[in-house]
């Protein structure tokens, strides 16, 4: 899967996780494939995932709960839901 790691904006980052995510669930890539470039997306854009301890205003409304879940558990993160 071919997708950029240093994204512009949050919400190209939102789009992007999107995309990951899908493909995932519709079995286009692996596990270990989508763990990967979360894991790269993350340690690339980490100011554009976080902001005190939660999920940025645009990925929580652009990803969704179920998509940032996934996220949260790859991560191996605890963000606090308000």
């Amino acid at each position: 899967m071919d997708i950029k790691i240093f994204q512009k904006t949050q919400r190209d980052l939102a789009a992007t996780i999107n995309v990951v995510i899908d493909k995932y669930w519709e079995d286009g890539i692996s596990e270990n494939e989508m763990i990967e470039i979360v894991q790269k997306l993350y340690s690339n854009n980490d100011s554009k995932f976080l902001k005190d301890d939660q999920f940025t205003t645009v990925l929580r409304q652009q990803c969704g709960k179920r998509r940032l879940e996934v996220i949260s558990k790859v991560l191996n993160i605890t963000v606090q839901h308000r």
